[in-house]
């Protein structure tokens, strides 16, 4: 006979009484909770690993032709060293751009494509923490932190007409981006694939987990847009899943300037920037307002 079985009192083989299968079902259950609870300490342990991905240099840069570079070698006010390059076009004060990129771009390397992205203004690529040959490690309050300094030093520099300062972040760097808008003055905004916050992303990736209260970076965009009052550029793609063009909608809608949203059909997340009309929507924007 079976354990889990008993014998009638006919002398046929039964079923087991009903506390076996409710025995079984409160182990069934408290082995998923421990399972469930592992995986929510793993998130909350690994997700700086989840949500930046270092890069290293692997192309030097070098400056557009007839352009200057400038190395940037520049200590944080905690000590993190953090290193880029300063492209100046050939003029005596230039206006200025300032490229806050993905979560894994290595920005130096675009450097030779300055002229090309965003016209006859400088251009400043400073990586983040951890990434290219910045030191330390990536959080949300560090990558702000840098931004606001960096946003200083470059508005001190000779080269640099301290009025006409524009930014542009793409994908986790429109969340830098938009926070050093807030706090400081800017003449634009360009968002490339931006989001309303990191947190709504993460709801949507990961429904199932309680991410409001894992999330140490959550980059609420949405919660300081209101304050900004710049025109504000903004660039999605149409076929993009990793960041669906509605974060930027439910942007757009609380941004306290004015907006304007271009999408490129047929264009997803990593390409946006192969559509020829990418950069060509930068330059007449900037032409406009920088």
């Amino acid at each position: 006979m079976r354990a889990r079985d008993r014998r009638l009192p006919d002398g046929r083989i039964g079923p087991a009484p009903l506390r076996l299968t409710l025995d079984t079902l409160k182990l069934f259950l408290a082995a998923t909770t421990v399972v469930y609870a592992g995986i929510v300490v793993a998130v909350w342990i690994a997700q700086e690993r989840m949500l930046f991905y270092p890069q290293g240099v692997t192309i030097p840069p070098r400056a557009p032709a007839g352009w200057r570079m400038e190395t940037v070698a520049f200590t944080a006010r905690d000590g993190t060293r953090l290193a880029g390059t300063l492209l100046l076009p050939p003029m005596e004060r230039a206006p200025l751009v300032i490229y806050f990129g993905g979560n894994a771009e290595e920005v130096t390397g675009y450097a030779h494509s300055a002229r090309e992205t965003y016209g006859e203004r400088a251009v400043l690529f400073v990586n983040y923490r951890g990434y290219g040959e910045s030191g330390g490690k990536p959080t949300e309050s560090g990558l702000v932190s840098d931004a606001i300094e960096l946003y200083d030093w470059a508005r001190a520099h000779g080269g640099i007409d301290p009025q006409r300062i524009a930014l542009h972040g793409r994908s986790l760097g429109s969340g830098v981006a938009v926070q050093l808008a807030a706090s400081r003055p800017v003449r634009c905004v360009i968002l490339t694939t931006p989001f309303s916050s990191a947190l709504d992303v993460a709801r949507e990736v990961y429904p199932w987990l309680p991410v409001a209260l894992l999330m140490r970076h959550p980059f609420d965009s949405a919660r300081r847009a209101p304050s900004i009052h710049v025109p504000a550029l903004f660039l999605t793609g149409g076929a993009d899943t990793l960041i669906p063009k509605r974060h930027a909608e439910r942007l757009a809608s609380v941004w306290g300037g004015s907006v304007e949203h271009i999408s490129f059909d047929g264009f997803g997340h990593n390409d946006i920037d192969l559509s020829p009309r990418y950069v060509q929507a930068i330059h007449a924007f900037l032409d406009r307002h920088l």
